[in-house]
């Protein structure tokens, strides 16, 4: 119990250091901004919320209220700007709408953009207008992965696919179900692991923004604007298509997800990117990469809640099992994954563990 409680009393020593930690950096951020606007005053108010350290602020001049900009705080030490000032400049290069940087800190991890308003795909998102809006979106993905310089990025490789899959077993595994896989399931765990990396490879690589989900996307004029673009790489040209249709935070039925990415295919063949002619190739490509992605954002999740102290995230959790399901039962090469989820939720429940699915 006296273990529990200084267990206890840490975290929140910490939670209270964090918190002075980052009101100190709001405040240096606020002075940052006044001189690079030559303003007197500049008030800020919390324009969104991210799943990374970085945080975002809308800033207006009490003098000039209908000019806002966005102050973008993200620490070096966790996520210096380096690859997001350079991905920015690829993207607006290629013609792609992404914030325009005003001013940027890169040492101290503050940068100044143009705001590019307040509604994001995800707010606005509905029955009626997703054909829309979706449509935008895949003329922005074409154009992006067409005309994107791609010299210098990384690969998303082997290594790098593995380890997010990793993410799965390591947390929302052993933190969130604490289940501990047998030598027998690991095996299997592995066999799949290596099938999903072989279809991610086995496809044309072209630039990858990797996050390319509603919640990324605002509507603008023109549209859509795109945001959080830093992790991009060079990789598997079906990956931004299944982030787009098979989000984080909305769902929609799979026939119409299967159709907005069949379209997306018709429209990337005519325009000469490497997609499959094979239509049934398309899908599965696109099942298999899902697999691995819905796999990662899992183990994401559960490390945002039990080492970042960010609990809602796992929330959407069934959204993304209710995507396996579908994806593993018309793929027969991973149809061991479902037998694998099933034992360790099974053996989680019997312990007392969480119950999310």
């Amino acid at each position: 119990m006296l273990g529990s409680c200084t267990s206890e009393a840490q975290k929140q020593l910490q939670t209270c250091q964090n918190t002075r930690m980052t009101d100190t950096r709001k405040q240096i951020g606020r002075e940052w901004a006044v001189r690079q606007l030559n303003a007197s005053e500049l008030n800020l108010q919390p324009a969104s919320a991210d799943a990374s350290f970085r945080r975002y602020f809308r800033v207006a001049d009490p003098s000039k209220p209908q000019e806002t900009l966005i102050l973008m705080d993200s620490p070096p030490e966790q996520e210096p700007l380096k690859a997001f000032i350079d991905v920015g400049q690829r993207l607006a290069a290629a013609d792609i709408h992404v914030p325009e940087m005003i001013a940027v800190d890169q040492d101290r991890g503050f940068a100044l953009l143009r705001d590019l308003g307040t509604q994001p795909y995800h707010h606005v998102l509905n029955d009626q207008n997703a054909d829309e809006l979706f449509e935008d979106a895949i003329d922005a993905l074409i154009q992006m992965q067409l005309n994107t310089n791609t010299d210098g990025l990384p690969a998303y490789d082997a290594a790098l696919l593995l380890s997010e899959l990793q993410l799965f077993p390591d947390w929302f595994l052993a933190h969130h179900w604490q289940v501990a896989p047998t030598e027998s399931e690991l095996d299997d765990w592995e066999i799949i692991c290596m099938t999903l990396v072989r279809w991610a490879l086995d496809q044309p690589q072209v630039f990858c923004h990797r996050d390319f989900m509603p919640r990324n996307l605002m509507k603008t004029q023109p549209n859509p604007g795109v945001l959080d673009f830093q992790d991009a790489a060079i990789g598997p040209i079906s990956y931004d298509p299944v982030c787009l249709f098979r989000d984080a935070f909305l769902s929609w039925p799979p026939e119409r997800v299967d159709q907005w990415l069949e379209n997306y295919r018709q429209r990337a063949l005519n325009a000469g990117l490497p997609v499959p002619e094979s239509k049934d190739l398309w899908r599965r490509s696109c099942d298999m990469i899902g697999i691995q992605r819905h796999l990662k954002v899992l183990g994401i999740f559960a490390r945002i809640r039990y080492r970042d102290g960010k609990p809602h995230y796992l929330e959407d959790a069934p959204r993304f099992f209710n995507y396996l399901q579908s994806a593993i039962a018309r793929n027969p090469e991973v149809h061991a994954l479902e037998r694998l989820i099933r034992q360790w939720h099974q053996r989680s429940a019997a312990a007392g563990g969480s119950l999310t699915t």
